[in-house]
């Protein structure tokens, strides 16, 4: 990876995204490892999640997530998912984080010297173009090493920079012998957040599991 201490740098991750891409690879993310690892290529002005949670159930498998996510170092953004009926009568589920992904980047954008995007889909292209229009460096991190590839190719041609998951697992995976039980309990109702605030003094890594998949 080609990054500079100078940089200011902030991450744009589509959670579902990344967690279909590192399951395809085998592994989990480690959070803390993650946002480490960023923190010691330039000066991290923002860590973004973006993810779409089900209103209407009970218990969400991702809702441990994100609320450890929300208090150790990352800016959760939210919204619940629309569920419909195609026009063949079968149940789907949308929970599509582009746009506000999109318009976050675009606000950012002059804070920011290089913009990391953690996606493979190529509907990003042209807001990649458009932040290299303004200057600013562009990498994408997903991965060429499933068949077929997570990353689309014009996404990945139009990126500054195109860093495969596959090596950095190393860096971000987690030990499955880390992981803790999981215990049931009630979600409560779907929130939208945009804080960071501190980490408690004990850290619980929950299980990174995406109910919101685009």
């Amino acid at each position: 990876m080609h990054f500079y201490p100078t940089e200011r740098i902030a991450l744009f991750i589509d959670g579902a995204n990344l967690y279909a891409t590192a399951k395809a690879l085998g592994f989990d993310i480690d959070y803390k490892r993650l946002l480490t690892l960023f923190r010691g290529k330039g000066q991290l002005v923002r860590a973004l999640y973006y993810t779409a949670l089900a209103e209407d159930q009970e218990y969400s498998s991702i809702r441990p997530l994100v609320d450890w996510l929300d208090y150790n170092g990352y800016t959760m953004v939210t919204k619940p998912t629309k569920e419909f009926t195609d026009s063949f009568g079968r149940r789907k589920i949308k929970g599509n984080m582009d746009i506000e992904l999109t318009v976050d980047a675009m606000r950012l954008v002059e804070h920011l010297d290089h913009v990391v995007l953690f996606t493979g889909d190529g509907d990003f292209r042209a807001l990649v173009a458009a932040l290299q229009l303004r200057g600013r460096r562009v990498s994408v991190i997903s991965t060429l090493q499933t068949q077929p590839p997570m990353v689309a190719d014009e996404l990945r041609r139009q990126a500054d920079q195109f860093i495969d998951l596959a090596d950095l697992e190393e860096q971000v995976c987690r030990d499955p012998a880390s992981r803790p039980a999981r215990e049931p309990r009630d979600a409560g109702p779907a929130r939208t957040s945009r804080r960071a605030a501190p980490a408690p003094a004990t850290l619980d890594f929950p299980d990174e599991e995406d109910d919101g998949r685009t």
